[in-house]
């Protein structure tokens, strides 16, 4: 185990309680599962389809990443969606994010329903030992905590993106640790484990990664070869590029490319790599101005730059090895994929959106039908078909030969445009949401008797503010009057004692406010009573500087009591009666612990 736990003092106790134990083969089943195929699913954040030198790129080189499209299938053409939790959502569900509650990427927003069952459920059903490491991002708070999801085991972050990524504070299966050195090398760390403990039964790993995404820092082995080199290939709009965020996010990609390397290592040295199917893909466009290929737009975008990324399987001695597919597919086909391939039925009752690739994987299909993929941010929806792809304002390109959708067709081909704008009107219909999303955030259920209620989850009042534009990994700061509060909206799931802490930091000047924490009638207070103001991390690491992203520092502790809570939803609230200094605290987290 490379990583050390931390000490109460170090942030977060914890964010869940108990052990979990392994899948039980069925009697008369190990025979069987030892014949299905282990699963290795690497997702990467932010990498574009053209961040690979398979794809074309030579600015960088990828030789790792290459190697499964020439030893397996490389999708030509593959769609995911715009921005990072509705991409995880498709892959856990096989289903179209909306459907599963997930309509953003922080406050709730990313959450995945928990009556969806996830790839995770399918393979543990399935017999599979199964395993995440890294960035989870469809919920935090048990019931949607990934252990809860159908993994045995969890090692990263479930927020949506991370402030450091140098010896950072991660969770393992709830319990907050410390990790050790570069971030992307460490959950590879982990997988290497999972995959050597497991060697002897069918597993399913999970390998969420949370790079090119920003902040933009990478080991310095990495960046020198970028930092003062040539790009030589360029954005469609080159005037847009930065090319600081460029060189970071090639050394990002090629991190990654090495870490893939070593998991294929262990797989050969394991001789497992022929019992192995590999996946990779990423989330979303690039998060920069970068060489795509000239597609129109990125993450953010349902245009086909904002989409469009790479996928490659591998599975020796069954996919094809240097095999091209042509055929539209999408995050949403992965898990009925996986499944048809490992033999096993896909657990839930609800119907999938995606479809099975395996007749296009092994070379069974003949006659393919052409198919829709949508694409949808916050309503704005495009619509893909094998060779048109109609925007979302309802324009249209011939994909064939205007790849960079230059030239909107809808005038010359009226009846495609009417065809495809009735069917994004239809999906609209069957799919978005039709009511605000009002999903409280749940407390104190028995399984999970400690729950945290980050600042990316609160709402704050008055003059309290985040510590940076985007709420993932910020902390509540400026807490400056009596008039100021922040609120939790939640919902109690067993009346009870509870114990409740603040995580907060306080300069010695500002020491001697009384917090308060309430819910309905019950209350608890204790003063600030004992300094605390560690630095901010983070900018000594960037190799640019950052735009939403919070530096983080570490948080203490500070126990409020014990708090009588009754079974139901309200507002929990934070606030101060007096404030003798300039400010009460910055406040990282609030956390309940149901006591038995």
């Amino acid at each position: 185990m490379r990583h050390s736990q931390l000490t109460r003092r170090d942030f977060l106790r914890t964010a869940c309680a108990g052990a979990l134990s392994a899948v039980v083969p069925l009697p008369g089943q190990a025979a069987q599962q030892d014949e299905r195929p282990n699963v290795v699913v690497i997702l990467t954040d932010d990498q574009g389809w053209g961040d690979l030198s398979i794809h074309g790129n030579t600015n960088i080189k990828t030789p790792n990443v290459d190697s499964l499209a020439r030893d397996g299938a490389l999708f030509d053409r593959f769609f995911v969606c715009p921005v990072c939790a509705p991409t995880r959502a498709e892959f856990l569900t096989g289903r179209y994010h909306p459907r599963g509650g997930v309509r953003g990427v922080s406050t709730g927003a990313e959450r995945l329903n928990v009556d969806e069952k996830t790839i995770g459920d399918t393979f543990k059903a399935g017999g599979y030992a199964t395993a995440a490491y890294g960035k989870w991002h469809n919920g935090t708070q048990y019931p949607y905590h990934p252990n809860t999801r159908g993994f045995d085991e969890f090692y990263g972050f479930c927020s949506g993106h991370w402030g450091q990524y140098f010896d950072p504070i991660l969770e393992h299966n709830g319990k907050i640790v410390r990790g050790k050195g570069f971030i992307i090398d460490d959950l590879t760390d982990h997988a290497l484990g999972f995959i050597e403990r497991n060697k002897d039964r069918p597993f399913l790993c999970y390998l969420p990664f949370n790079t090119p995404h920003s902040p933009f820092q990478v080991p310095d082995r990495f960046y020198e070869k970028f930092k003062s080199g040539p790009i030589k290939m360029r954005n469609r709009d080159p005037q847009k590029e930065q090319l600081d965020r460029t060189r970071c996010a090639l050394a990002m990609c090629e991190n990654i490319d090495w870490n893939v390397g070593r998991v294929l290592r262990k797989l050969k040295e394991l001789t497992l790599s022929e019992k192995t199917i590999m996946v990779y893909f990423s989330d979303n466009g690039p998060n920069s101005w970068r060489w795509n290929d000239r597609m129109k737009g990125r993450k953010g975008s349902t245009d086909e730059g904002g989409v469009r990324v790479p996928c490659l399987v591998r599975w020796p001695g069954r996919i094809k090895p240097g095999m091209q597919i042509p055929q539209i597919a999408g995050a949403i086909d992965l898990l009925p994929t996986l499944a048809d391939m490992a033999g096993i039925p896909v657990v839930g009752a609800k119907p999938l959106d995606g479809t099975s690739l395996k007749p296009l994987l092994l070379r069974q299909s003949k006659n393919w039908p052409d198919r829709m993929i949508f694409s949808n941010q916050r309503g704005r929806v495009s619509v893909r078909t094998q060779r048109y792809r109609l925007d979302n304002t309802g324009k249209l390109f011939d994909m064939k030969t205007d790849p960079g959708q230059y030239n909107d067709i809808s005038k010359d081909k009226p009846q495609v445009a009417a065809r495809l704008r009735e069917a994004v009107a239809q999906w609209k219909k069957d799919v978005l949401p039709k009511s605000p999303d009002d999903r409280p955030f749940p407390v104190g259920h028995a399984e999970f008797p400690t729950t945290v209620l980050p600042a990316r989850d609160g709402v704050a009042y008055g003059n309290v503010r985040r510590s940076a534009r985007a709420p993932n990994c910020s902390f509540f700061t400026n807490w400056t009057s009596a008039d100021d509060k922040i609120t939790w909206d939640i919902e109690v799931a067993s009346s009870g004692d509870y114990e409740a802490v603040v995580y907060y930091t306080c300069a010695k000047e500002n020491v001697g406010s009384t917090v308060e924490l309430s819910l309905n009638a019950s209350r608890v207070q204790a003063k600030v009573s004992e300094a605390h103001d560690p630095p901010l991390v983070g900018a000594e690491f960037d190799r640019v500087p950052r735009g939403g992203e919070s530096y983080v520092k570490d948080f203490r502790p500070l126990e409020l009591g014990v708090i009588r809570l009754g079974k139901g939803r309200g507002r929990l609230t934070l606030r101060s009666p007096d404030v003798p200094g300039k400010q009460v605290m910055d406040v990282r987290a609030v956390v309940l612990t149901l006591l038995k």
